[in-house]
């Protein structure tokens, strides 16, 4: 290539990338494609042509890199700048109604709407996919992130790229940052496509459009979810900092200003005023919803003055101007096969049905809950039974009923097990409590990993790097059969984990030998005890002074702590009671855990008062803040009631808040707990 002709043939590669991405927002974005497939095919040929000759041109941003990139090892986790929230639900006219009521009441308190005035919303589709937040600094596509916990989610940047509705690089107008959120999906047509491939290739076939989406999404191998047909619709916002120029004042506006920066925003969506109008939206997308592309599971109601949204925030960890309005669950019949017991994280014995396999809700349902032995009772189960089973969304499956005009004459009755099915323990069932459970605590395997991963908490043992992964792998391995196990395990061993190179086991074997000296709080904390949570661990450890004499202590002695009620004192009781508690924790002295001297107690300006902390404080954590009050003589609790003394509040303080106010108890800034810490 000569030298005069390369400026030509950079311009020329400049103007086919430009001309690809306006094809594909004009087929994946607006479903309307502006040129045929083949001239399409020909365009990104001449381009990949070009590119293969020079390499140096190459950048991300190119759409020949939507092929996807090398295999990932894991998926890396990512915090959320802003959280994403879920949404509060609602069934029924009745619960709209009442959704609207609030909304407009405290709009007019706050003098944002005029007494006869409705409220404004923005109406949309609630599309049956996957959440995710997409990352844009300086226009440019840095980062795409599931929803997870709503807090922290898995970093799924190289597959989100190769969505082709997802543009790169935004068009004129970004802001320097703005987080998009929206759902991830795949259309019907698409769907039933995929699983005609998938068969005949011989591959697994998805059950339906949100799993197989779901699946796509989290492949470790982004060129195989280039290969699916996904597709992204934005329907809000988290971080947007550094915008030249003002934002729009509604909802509805905002997604139009989304949609001009060349992202894919869904078209099912409407203004409306008051609740007549949500209802009426409602009823028209439930009776057109089999006309739509993709699978919904209901509508959104948005509050649209963004103005009115800020003032109305947010409740726990919901908001209070939005509402999720669902579709009723699907319900089908089946044979109930036979009821067995399952055995929970907390050693609750939970019955679970085992059901002639039934379509419903969009998947085949084999099992579903009946929750505890009373429910199963109370519904007249009977083991035979022809039985109606619901689900809806996500929602684990329920058997609603039996149809009793068709029991069969051999129909059984089901009876609780008196002894854990996994290791052997009695089942006790509280007199205050529905749920029976399994007394085997530290020993019993089905809560095995839970108990272990409690007990490797930073608020615990604080064993850094022992998280769910690890611990499911020295689980399964039968390396690990309770916490004392954890002593055994050396660098050599658990060298050969997956994922696991000497330094890292090196780190997790110096983090699992600095837990062997820990404060007794801790260490009742670690044990799992049901009912004992940190405040009552340590107001354990300061009562007793040493394992020993709490576990040596009756019903009687632990109900002469300060807040032990007889719930707790009973709890302490039958956990000590238990021959296979009492091994692991001789296993644990053996291995050489010793306790520190109970926390010392440097003052008593906080002496009496009880404390709940809440949001997060601008200089110290709330573990700090809960130090340095406990060091005061004071105590920190984890719920708000008239006997609290103050409520510690910073930044995206939630309902303990509202709960402080309601019952007019004192709130402290950092600033005032300090100043009250000085006396």
């Amino acid at each position: 290539m000569t030298q005069e002709k390369t400026p030509q043939l950079q311009a020329e590669l400049e103007n086919l990338r430009a001309q690809i991405n306006a094809h594909n927002h004009a087929y994946h974005v607006l479903d309307a494609p502006s040129i045929s497939d083949s001239e399409f095919d020909g365009l990104m040929q001449r381009l990949l042509t070009i590119e293969a000759a020079h390499p140096e041109w190459v950048n991300p941003d190119s759409p020949s890199q939507r092929v996807g990139s090398a295999p990932l090892p894991f998926f890396e986790s990512v915090r959320h700048a802003v959280p994403m929230l879920s949404l509060g639900n609602a069934f029924s006219t009745e619960e709209v109604v009442a959704f609207d009521k609030r909304v407009s009441d405290l709009l007019r308190a706050a003098g944002l709407l005029e007494p006869a005035q409705k409220v404004e919303y923005n109406c949309e589709v609630k599309m049956d996919g996957l959440a995710i937040s997409i990352r844009y600094e300086d226009g440019k596509l840095v980062r795409a992130a599931t929803r997870g916990d709503g807090l922290t989610g898995e970093d799924v940047t190289a597959n989100i790229r190769t969505l082709r509705s997802v543009p790169l690089t935004l068009s004129a107008g970004f802001p320097r940052v703005l987080e998009v959120r929206g759902e991830v999906l795949m259309n019907r047509a698409d769907f039933e496509k995929l699983n005609k491939q998938q068969a005949a290739a011989g591959d697994k076939v998805f059950v339906n459009p949100r799993n197989a989406a779901a699946g796509s999404l989290r492949q470790l191998d982004p060129r195989l979810t280039a290969r699916r047909p996904l597709r992204f619709f934005a329907y809000g916002w988290g971080q947007l900092d550094g915008l030249d120029g003002p934002l729009p004042d509604t909802h509805s506006g905002m997604l139009d200003w989304l949609g001009s920066l060349g992202l894919s925003v869904g078209k099912y969506r409407k203004t409306v005023l008051g609740p007549d109008a949500l209802i009426a939206f409602y009823e028209h997308i439930g009776q057109t919803r089999e006309a739509l592309p993709f699978d919904i599971d209901g509508v959104v109601y948005k509050v649209n003055s963004l103005k009115a949204q800020t003032e109305l925030g947010f409740v726990s960890r919901a908001p209070r101007f939005a509402l999720a309005h669902k579709f009723a669950a699907e319900e089908a019949t089946t044979t109930l096969l036979d009821i067995e017991v399952q055995v929970g994280r907390t050693g609750a014995i939970t019955p679970v049905a085992r059901l002639q396999p039934v379509f419903v809700g969009g998947v085949t349902v084999t099992n579903a809950t009946l929750h505890n032995e009373d429910e199963i009772r109370r519904k007249d189960v009977m083991i035979g039974d022809t039985v109606v089973v619901r689900r809806a969304g996500d929602v684990i499956p329920e058997v609603l009923r039996p149809v009793l005009e068709a029991r069969p004459a051999d129909a059984r009755p089901f009876v609780m097990v008196t002894e854990c099915p996994v290791c052997g323990s009695a089942i006790e069932r509280l007199p205050d409590e529905a749920v029976s459970r399994c007394t085997g605590g530290l020993f019993c395997a089905a809560q095995r990993k839970q108990s272990l991963l409690h007990a490797a908490g930073r608020k615990a043992l604080d064993i850094e790097g022992l998280g769910e992964k690890l611990i499911d792998q020295l689980v399964d391995n039968d390396w690990v059969r309770s916490i004392a196990d954890l002593y055994a395990l050396s660098v050599e061993k658990v060298m050969g984990l997956e994922r696991m190179g000497r330094k890292s086991a090196e780190n997790l074997i110096a983090a699992i030998e600095a837990s062997k000296h820990m404060e007794l709080s801790r260490i009742i904390y670690a044990l799992g005890i049901r009912h004992v949570g940190e405040t009552t661990a340590r107001d354990l450890a300061r009562h007793f002074g040493s394992l020993d004499a709490l576990i040596a202590a009756d019903e009687e002695a632990y109900l002469r702590v300060n807040d032990v009620g007889p719930v707790v004192a009973e709890s302490l009781r039958a956990f000590f009671s238990e021959p296979h508690n009492i091994a692991v924790l001789d296993a644990l002295r053996a291995a050489g855990v010793t306790v520190k001297m109970p926390e010392s107690v440097k003052s008593t300006v906080l002496q009496g008062q009880t404390f709940v902390l809440t949001g997060t404080l601008p200089t110290m954590t709330r573990d700090e803040a809960g130090k340095l009050i406990m060091e005061a003589g004071g105590k920190v609790t984890g719920s708000v009631s008239k006997k609290t003394s103050f409520v510690v509040a910073g930044e995206d303080a939630g309902s303990k808040l509202e709960k402080a106010r309601e019952l007019s108890v004192p709130v402290l800034d950092e600033e005032g707990l300090v100043a009250l810490l000085k006396g």
